[in-house]
């Protein structure tokens, strides 16, 4: 292991990245004008929680703005050196992070340490607390995977497909096409409408949620940038790391 890679894996250079990134992503929360969509989103969302808010990893970076103080909510963090950095940042937040991520290969499941977080997820709900959870299936940008049906089916919570985008942001050239908000812009937080997936499905109705999810998560994605003059980053062209601006 190199020098490089020992200090990053260290506690005190994830807690210092942490505090920065923690820092920036509160700047931008300050100086974009963020307006709710639907506008009464809170009204209904309150009485439904605890709920799975479903959400594109690519996107996943700015969707601690929507919890409010009074909000419980916990996330899956992979055990990566990337996810001891975001578990610093979601702290700050005031997000309850349990270290895990799903595999694409059902062997690499246990040593990612995906089936405890499921379960964790599990005890988040019965407990009370949402859970805010990556739909992407691992290293797929924009396919969902069946861990948040199984998550939704087995607990018996709701889905909320969720969006936090800014007007002014960077777009990266990651697997999961990650973009970043920038700040002294407009902002949206957007929900698309709770999705129910019932225990007793069988593997076409599984499907069919999964799918469901897919569309829904795109759909409220899009209507968000449509709103602050944008288009999904998912459109831009691909290859460069650069301030969005591909709608006109």
């Amino acid at each position: 292991m190199s020098v490089v890679t020992r200090i990053a894996r260290s506690r005190a250079a994830q807690e210092s990245l942490g505090f920065l990134g923690a820092s920036y992503l509160k700047l931008v929360r300050r100086t974009n004008r963020f307006s709710l969509d639907p506008p009464d989103a809170y009204d209904w969302l309150t009485p439904m929680r605890p709920f799975i808010a479903a959400m594109w990893h690519g996107q996943h970076l700015m969707v601690p703005f929507v919890r409010r103080p009074q909000d419980r909510v916990a996330t899956m963090v992979s055990r990566s050196v990337d996810g001891g950095v975001n578990t610093a940042v979601l702290e700050r937040f005031g997000v309850r992070v349990m270290r895990g991520s799903g595999a694409r290969r059902a062997s690499d499941v246990w040593a990612k340490g995906g089936v405890q977080a499921l379960r964790g997820c599990l005890k988040a709900l019965e407990d009370g607390e949402s859970v805010a959870f990556s739909a992407d299936v691992p290293k797929v940008s924009r396919r969902c995977g069946e861990g948040i049906v199984m998550l939704a089916r087995m607990s018996g919570r709701p889905v909320v497909p969720t969006a936090v985008v800014t007007s002014r942001y960077l777009q990266f050239d990651s697997w999961d096409r990650a973009s970043l908000g920038l700040p002294f812009g407009r902002g949206v937080m957007a929900f698309g409408e709770p999705i129910s997936v019932p225990r007793d499905l069988d593997a076409a109705g599984i499907e069919a949620a999964r799918l469901r999810i897919e569309t829904d998560l795109n759909a409220v994605h899009a209507r968000a940038f449509a709103q602050v003059g944008r288009i999904d980053p998912i459109h831009s062209r691909k290859g460069h790391t650069r301030e969005g601006t591909s709608a006109r």
